[in-house]
């Protein structure tokens, strides 16, 4: 049997699984391209030394992190070369070898006497002299040798212990995982500014193995998690499921179904929020406009906003409000994933709200606004144009202070690249100030020129959140999620605000978003929701409606940026609140959620499941790991609608609207 080559696998590994996604510091790629790491690993697992999976088993119940969490530690670091670097949990002793290339000294503790042993014996043989080794707490760190220019601890913690934050040299960065489960975590950067003054910043989403210790977690320091998936019977779930079928509202189609329930149990709220569990099922458009359309007739909603970008939706929106504007050089939604928003159900319903506000005065006509922050070329192009207009001084100034962000402005997530590896400073200082000079002119803009400064003021918003979404996005870090959600429901309170006290507004957005994320698994991650928000924000005015599906065709691609494909859905899984509903055989109903309708014979219902969700990307063949997640459906929405098959959107070709007025949203 041939060797492995080693040396080739190493600088395969470095290239592919560490450059190129977006590890770029070249002290780091430069250490991890010459340290041997299959010798930091048992003899029967040396030949996956250079593969980025999961992190491999060493002893005593440990892991060796993989290596690109380790490249990504290392280059958060952002050493130079040459400081005192304290290491906590030596483990194998692979990353303080990593260290040892950089640093002029590595100090590394750990608490398992075999592995501190056998990792100290290890380094010593190959010659990493500059390496040593210390059994011990590691919560505690080594304050012998304090203060150190970094610090990384390389288990998760609940906190950051209070003895490493005093060992750490002002100007210092300290590495580590912390969240309040030990299974699930966040990796964090903390910077010493002064002897009493830190700075936090979130990184990226990861699991390690607990830190154990007198400032980590005890042995009985487990935090509870949501119950495990219900393990009912055959016979119990059948029971739940007829149950539900006797508490439903059927119906047959969606244009005959009786809404009169639906809209007496919303009641007067502001806002509801119409969900969806996938982003390309016709279905879900389809019943969204029909109770849209009621909601605007028959009780006089001010507005829609949809979890989509808001120069986009302002496009859509001088077309139904029949507003007179140059017409633009960009098509709206052409951006992926087009299907969206690009599809005949949407166009349907944008037709039908022209229609509508064509007999009314313009001050009456309802709205339809994004609330999205994905559009950061468009919005920064929305704000300067308008800026021109109305004060070109300014302009100029937005003008410099947005040039930082050029380089990035097709591709907004190669800008996280950048900002996160330290190569180029962060745009935050700039876009905030242009945000708040947009904020101190109000009176006189809106003087000036009434509503449009309404839509300049969001993009400036946008353009100041979008830089710290895709500077956090690129990692994966749960901070991304939830400043993407903050945004959303600052976006919508502002119009509220704008349109009035009285104003009331319909949300359309994916279940994950409209659903209470306290009620989810998304609660023990730390994020949460623009249904949580608004659930706090309004209490009984915010009425979420949640929407589910058994099986049938959608329209997802297979990754990011891919094209759309139009897939089957594969049955839900048991155990599932769509597969309870499936059993209860009734096609096509409406569920009411809301306290106390659920009591009695549906009080099994509060009971966590598992529930599906399907975004732009469908990936049938991993779908329980992909697509599934915890949640406690009655806590977390006031009402299910429920279709067994469901099909998928009908995309809107660019060709089908030959003839129609040259200012329709879908363009040229």
């Amino acid at each position: 049997m041939n060797k492995p080559d080693f040396a080739k696998r190493r600088a395969w590994m470095v290239q592919h699984h560490i450059a190129q996604r977006g590890v770029l510091d070249p002290l780091v790629l430069d250490a991890m391209s010459t340290i041997p790491r299959e010798i930091f690993l048992p003899e029967d697992l040396r030949e996956f030394a250079y593969e980025d999976a999961a992190p491999l088993p060493i002893a005593e119940g440990q892991t060796i992190s993989q290596p690109y969490i380790v490249a990504l530690m290392m280059a958060a670091l952002g050493l130079k070369g040459g400081e005192k670097v304290l290491e906590i949990g030596t483990g194998s002793g692979y990353a303080a070898a990593v260290l040892s290339r950089i640093a002029a000294d590595v100090y590394t503790v750990e608490r398992i006497g075999q592995l501190a042993e056998k990792a100290a014996s290890l380094l010593t043989d190959h010659g990493f002299r500059n390496v040593h080794v210390l059994h011990a707490d590691g919560t505690r760190g080594w304050p012998e040798h304090a203060p150190f220019d970094a610090i990384v601890v390389a288990a998760g913690s609940s906190g950051v212990p209070e003895s490493l934050k005093e060992q750490l040299k002002i100007g210092g960065r300290l590495v580590i995982p912390v969240g309040v489960d030990q299974r699930v975590q966040e990796l964090i950067r903390v910077t010493r500014i002064s002897e009493l003054r830190f700075e936090r910043e979130d990184i990226a989403d990861v699991r390690f193995v607990p830190l154990m210790g007198d400032e980590g977690w005890g042995p009985d320091g487990v935090h509870p998690r949501p119950q495990a998936a219900h393990m009912e019977t055959p016979a119990e779930e059948a029971k739940l499921a007829r149950a539900i079928a006797r508490q439903v509202e059927p119906f047959d189609a969606i244009d005959d179904a009786d809404l009169d329930g639906l809209l007496q149990r919303i009641g007067d709220a502001r806002v509801v929020l119409l969900g969806e569990a996938t982003h390309g099922s016709s279905e879900f458009y389809r019943m969204r406009a029909r109770i849209t359309r009621a909601l605007i007739t028959r009780k006089g909603f001010d507005f829609v906003a949809i979890e989509g970008d808001w120069p986009d939706a302002a496009r859509v929106d001088h077309y139904v409000r029949h507003a007179e504007f140059q017409p633009s050089e960009w098509t709206a939604f052409a951006r992926f994933p087009t299907w969206m928003w690009r599809n005949h159900e949407v166009r349907d319903f944008v037709d039908w709200l022209r229609e509508h506000n064509a007999g009314l005065e313009p001050g009456q006509r309802v709205a339809f606004h994004g609330l999205d922050l994905y559009s950061l070329y468009n919005s920064i192009q929305s704000v300067l144009d308008y800026l021109e207009r109305v004060d070109p001084p300014t302009a100029r100034v937005a003008r410099e202070r947005y040039g930082c962000l050029t380089p990035w402005q097709v591709d907004p997530s190669a800008y996280a690249h950048a900002a996160l590896t330290q190569h180029y400073r962060t745009c935050e200082s700039e876009v905030v100030s242009m945000l708040k000079e947009l904020l101190q002119k109000h009176a006189a803009y809106a003087q000036h020129d009434g509503e449009r400064f309404l839509d300049a003021i969001q993009n400036a918003r946008l353009v100041a959140n979008a830089e710290r979404y895709y500077r956090t996005m690129y990692y994966g870090s749960r901070t991304s999620w939830n400043l993407r959600d903050s945004h959303m429901f600052e976006t919508l309170q502002s119009l509220l605000t704008y349109y009035g006290p009285q104003s009331k507004a319909i949300v359309w957005a994916h279940n994950s978003h409209v659903g209470d994320s306290s009620a989810t698994e998304m609660s023990l991650r730390g994020e949460f929701n623009i249904g949580h928000l608004c659930r706090k924000a309004f209490g009984q005015q915010a009425y979420s409606v949640g929407f589910g599906t058994d099986s049938g065709s959608v329209a997802a691609a297979s990754q990011w940026d891919g094209p759309m494909e139009v897939k089957s859905v594969r049955p839900s899984l048991p155990r599932s609140y769509e597969h309870l509903c499936h059993l209860a055989e009734v096609p096509r109903f409406f569920l009411p959620l809301r306290r106390p309708t659920i009591q009695g014979s549906l009080g099994d219902l509060a009971t966590p499941r598992l529930e599906r969700a399907i975004g732009v990307i469908y990936r049938p063949e991993t779908e329980l790991q992909s697509h599934y997640f915890q949640a406690v459906l009655p806590q977390q929405f006031d009402e299910y609608i429920w279709f067994d098959q469901t099909t998928a959107v009908s995309p809107l070709q660019t060709q089908e609207i030959d003839g129609l007025p040259e200012t329709y949203p879908f363009g040229l």
